[in-house]
C-alpha cells in the first residue's frame, strides 16, 4: 500500500440484508422496512441504513484492501445521497498519506452509485497494518 493507490470493489444489498442489518442493531426505523410507511417520506420508497453501506468498508479493509491484519482506527462518515436495495454500488478506496514510523495510512472511502457516479457516502478511514503498510 501506497500513497495514491485506488482499489475499488462493486457490491449491492438485498432487502433480506437490510431487514438481518435491522435485525442486528435494533434500527427498525420503518423508511428502512416499511414500504407503505417510505412512498410517503421524501425518498418514496424504502432505503438502505448509512451504516449497512459503510460495513462494507471494514470488509474491504480486513480481507482485501491492505488485507488480514489490518486494524481500523478510526473513520469520519458523510451521508450525501440515499442508498437502495438491489442497486449496484462501487466503493472507491484512495491512499491519501502513509504514516510510516506507525504503520498507518489515512484513506478516502467513497461509496458511488455505479449508474450515476454520484457519491452517496464519503469519509476518510486511518487503518494499520504492520505487515502491509511500511
Amino acid at each position: 500500500m501506497k500513497k495514491d493507490d485506488v482499489f475499488t470493489y462493486e457490491f449491492q444489498f438485498s432487502q433480506k440484508d437490510v431487514e438481518e442489518f435491522a435485525r442486528v442493531t435494533g434500527d427498525n426505523n420503518p423508511v428502512h422496512l416499511d414500504a407503505e410507511y417510505a412512498a410517503k417520506t421524501m425518498f418514496k420508497r424504502p432505503i438502505m441504513h448509512g451504516m449497512l453501506g459503510a460495513s462494507l468498508f471494514s470488509k474491504v479493509f480486513g480481507t482485501l484492501f491492505p488485507g488480514e491484519g489490518t486494524i481500523y482506527l478510526k473513520q469520519s462518515l458523510n451521508f450525501l445521497k440515499p442508498m437502495y436495495v438491489d442497486t449496484p454500488y462501487i466503493a472507491e478506496f484512495t491512499v491519501k498519506e502513509i504514516i510510516s514510523d506507525k504503520n498507518r495510512a489515512i484513506v478516502e472511502t467513497l461509496i458511488k452509485d455505479k449508474a450515476s457516479g454520484n457519491v452517496c457516502t464519503s469519509g476518510e478511514a486511518t487503518i494499520m497494518n504492520v505487515n502491509k503498510i511500511k
